[in-house]
């Protein structure tokens, strides 16, 4: 057991009043399906029916990439995918999520206290804080239920209502907020067949003439966040991570681009201080983090079992097992509450 005070550590960056990562990691916390689970539900259950012969091809070349063992974005990357098959990989992924966040929704009609993203909001609040801003590459809405949970206004780019239209966040006037940026797109995010943007609360299918806003990895990623409302979006970002005084990323695997370089520039130039907390670290928040040029920074993961944390620090030349779970939201709070 290291002397290293990380307890002390994470208390001194939390209290600079961190901008809030949300990667998958945090959504698979509540069972959300990742890349793997997404990757069988797009080779099972895509509706392929219509496409052409050339488009059929690239699909079969696709899945069989997959079941080589490649994982779902290098696939979509190495397949040239048209904009019709594209099309069809979206509406298969936004049904699994969809569904999937649908049902957490309803778990969390019965349980009050299922997001500890919740209670996390709340302590930062009783600062003199006004207003706090996550940034999120995940579709879903678990981060507007946390809110919700706890009385908090949140805005994502739109008016409120159940048809949304995007607004500006001086348009919404409240005591306290969370400005909730989602670069790659919001399972209620709809493009109209006028080609305009809109955000449709609680849809359980996509509506006739509409396509869902997500952004799936491939190469029509790149293309898709330079039109709005993801380069709106993106820009907001950028904004909150460069005035950000710390970052606390939630099950985020440094993996993006859109985040990323802001980001990293902050940490490695500026020594802004980072916490990590995550059931896993990847290899490039490994590359990026531990192994780079951050000046500050924990990062925690689980050790061989929930009840074990593995602990980095840049106050440490080597990690350390602490024998609890503070690798979670729920264990992390437990740290600064």
């Amino acid at each position: 057991m290291s002397n290293i005070n990380y307890e002390k550590q994470a208390q001194d960056y939390y209290g600079k009043a961190p901008i809030i990562i949300l990667g998958s990691g945090a959504s698979a916390a509540h069972g959300m399906s990742g890349m793997g689970a997404l990757a069988q539900h797009l080779t099972e259950k895509t509706d392929v029916s219509g496409l052409s012969d050339a488009d059929m091809g690239a699909w079969d070349n696709f899945c069989q990439t997959l079941k080589n063992g490649v994982d779902l974005e290098t696939a979509l990357h190495q397949v040239d995918v048209s904009k019709d098959l594209t099309c069809k990989i979206i509406n298969s992924t936004w049904s699994l999520i969809n569904s999937e966040d649908c049902n957490i929704f309803k778990n969390g009609l019965q349980n009050i206290s299922m997001f500890p993203l919740s209670r996390l909001l709340q302590h930062m609040f009783k600062t003199s804080l006004k207003k706090i801003n996550i940034v999120t590459t995940n579709y879903d809405r678990l981060a507007e239920y946390a809110c919700e949970q706890s009385k908090i206004h949140h805005y994502t780019g739109f008016t409120h209502g159940f048809f949304r239209q995007l607004t500006t966040p001086d348009e919404l006037t409240c005591s306290r907020r969370v400005n909730i940026w989602k670069v790659h797109g919001s399972l209620d995010w709809f493009q109209s067949s006028l080609e305009d943007t809109i955000a449709i609360s609680g849809a359980q299918e996509i509506p006739e003439n509409y396509s869902p806003q997500i952004v799936t990895p491939g190469t029509q990623k790149y293309q898709k966040t330079h039109l709005e409302p993801f380069r709106s979006i993106i820009n907001n970002a950028d904004i909150a991570i460069n005035e950000a005084g710390s970052y606390l990323c939630i099950g985020y695997g440094f993996n993006d681009e859109h985040i990323q370089p802001k980001l990293m520039a902050k940490c490695h130039r500026l020594g802004a201080p980072v916490t990590i907390i995550t059931y896993a670290l990847s290899d490039s928040a490994k590359n990026l983090i531990i192994d780079g040029k951050a000046k500050n920074y924990l990062a925690i993961e689980r050790g061989t079992t929930d009840d074990e944390s593995v602990v980095y620090s840049s106050l440490s030349n080597s990690s350390f097992t602490v024998n609890k779970n503070i690798w979670s939201l729920e264990g992390y709070l437990s740290l600064i509450m």
